[in-house]
């Protein structure tokens, strides 16, 4: 699928809330726009990528149980939910025009992204099983950012050719820095965060603000992934400090996790 057709795809989607607006959540017509527009997000992007979960999360009946369906509130609901619609898969176009492969690049095959979410997600996972060896054996045991990085730099590797570690950043503010991982071939680079007594969510979103403003001026960077691992849990509002960094007007696409 090329990115033209992809866009396509989702533009009719969103073109067709207008025919289910005077429907019911009741209706087939509804049912059916619902299930053909999961199938072509699955399509366009990947089926157990972040996309589909933005849209299945929307809710189109009011959050309290009512007898009668008629209730108003079933209506404004209804209008509520395809509005979020609307605007998530408008988000999603715009994404693959800014973001996406062009030519005949495959997007559901190198959503790149999504792999790189799976790998970090999965993190701590990979590294709990690392500590439970055959006859108690030695093996790696994560105990700072030195730790994360060759675990994580061993998970690249086995689905990236070209994985650079500690590549120079553009001096900001006077200093430079060294990103974590650059994968040159997709324009992505990945920082490397662990949690300790001292880095905690105001001293970590302050240093990852300034690698941002960093990483805009990165030739190579089109997208930047923040990986905190926080095995303790010391981030208290994880998903506040992610929606800070990852909600802001410069042209560089920003991702934080926070993990596990």
């Amino acid at each position: 699928m090329t990115k033209d057709q992809g866009i396509r795809i989702l533009e009719k989607r969103r073109d067709e809330i207008s025919n289910v607006r005077g429907s019911s959540t009741s209706s087939s017509q509804f049912t059916k726009w619902k299930r053909d527009t999961e199938i072509a997000i699955e399509r366009v992007f990947s089926e157990d990528s972040r996309h589909n979960d933005d849209f299945k999360s929307i809710r189109y009946t009011p959050g309290t149980f009512m007898l009668d369906n008629s209730d108003p509130a079933y209506a404004e609901a209804l209008q509520s939910g395809l509005n979020q619609a609307h605007a998530i898969l408008s988000s999603m176009i715009d994404e693959i025009t800014e973001y996406g492969p062009s030519g005949e690049r495959e997007i559901g095959a190198l959503d790149v992204l999504s792999l790189i979410e799976k790998i970090c997600q999965k993190f701590h996972v990979a590294a709990r099983q690392l500590g439970d060896r055959h006859a108690d054996r030695p093996t790696l045991e994560i105990s700072d950012e030195y730790d994360v990085q060759d675990l994580l730099h061993s998970f690249l590797r086995l689905h990236f050719d070209d994985v650079r570690p500690e590549e120079w950043t553009p001096s900001y503010a006077g200093s430079s820095s060294r990103t974590d991982f650059l994968l040159k071939g997709e324009g992505i680079v990945i920082e490397v965060k662990k949690t300790r007594a001292g880095l905690k969510d105001r001293r970590l979103g302050e240093e990852l603000l300034i690698d941002r403003e960093r990483y805009q001026k990165h030739p190579d960077c089109n997208v930047l992934v923040c990986f905190v691992y926080d095995p303790e849990g010391k981030v208290v509002n994880p998903n506040g400090l992610a929606r800070d960094l990852e909600d802001h007007t410069g042209s560089l696409k920003v991702r934080v996790i926070i993990a596990p």
